[in-house]
């Protein structure tokens, strides 16, 4: 009796085509994930000198950079590349949650991909301690001094108390939020339908009137004013009482 060994010997074929198969798409990902690792140390090595002294705005001093990298999307095949250049995509910036473009210049195959990056910029900042209604006045006393990723979000940290003490609160302010640019605003001096003088000063004269503001007004910033006679101006807020109109 002949057995016949077809069947065996293909379905031993098979398995080692399935062998070889997995071996080499293994290998694959170990070249890739090595790449990849090549890639983000090219990234790191670019984007950290550019940040060793990142100084705040506002008068902030020296902050503390820290860099976490991102993944680049493991399905991507990249071909071989022997000149890739780091870059910052246009409109982006190296605060928060950013990213740095690679690009190959020479190779096979021009590709350019981009590694997810977040910056973060940690130094003193002030930090409320207590709930602020909308609207109310900050004093220095509803704030303290803590450290803070100052790229966590992207408005201004204020780090100078004179940015924010006696200004109002924009919105309803909850304890433990950074005092940022956007969650202040400054008192009006007057309110619409006050009374106010309208000073206009030219060569060798000043003429000081009467006028009905017709908005609120705040010190530095434009108001529309009537006049007794009709007329409606523009001036400058000088204080809670004095608009400056040029003629």
């Amino acid at each position: 009796m002949r057995t016949c060994l077809y069947p065996f010997s293909r379905a031993l074929g098979w398995l080692l085509a399935g062998l070889m198969a997995t071996g080499l798409a293994r290998a694959q990902a170990v070249a890739s994930q090595s790449e990849f690792a090549q890639l983000e140390q090219m990234a790191r090595e670019w984007v950290q000198p550019a940040l060793a002294s990142v100084t705040g705005p506002d008068g902030g001093g020296a902050l503390r950079p820290e860099i976490l990298f991102g993944s680049l999307d493991s399905r991507l095949k990249l071909t071989p590349c022997t000149h890739i250049e780091p870059y910052l995509p246009p409109g982006t910036r190296l605060w928060g949650r950013s990213r740095i473009g690679l690009r190959c210049l020479d190779g096979p195959v021009r590709w350019n991909v981009f590694m997810p990056v977040t910056v973060k910029a940690w130094g003193p900042g002030w930090v409320l301690k207590r709930p602020v209604p909308a609207g109310s006045v900050l004093a220095q006393e509803d704030a303290e001094m803590a450290d803070m990723d100052w790229a966590e979000q992207p408005y201004a940290v204020l780090a100078n108390p004179d940015r924010w003490v006696g200004q109002q609160a924009a919105y309803a302010l909850q304890p433990g939020q950074a005092i940022r640019q956007n969650m202040v605003r400054p008192v009006a001096a007057f309110g619409p339908g006050a009374q106010v003088r309208v000073s206009s000063i030219g060569a060798g004269f000043q003429v000081v009137v009467s006028g009905e503001a017709l908005t609120a007004g705040v010190p530095g910033q434009s108001v529309r004013v009537r006049l007794a006679g009709g007329r409606i101006v523009t001036g400058t807020v000088r204080d809670g009482q004095t608009v400056d109109v040029r003629l």
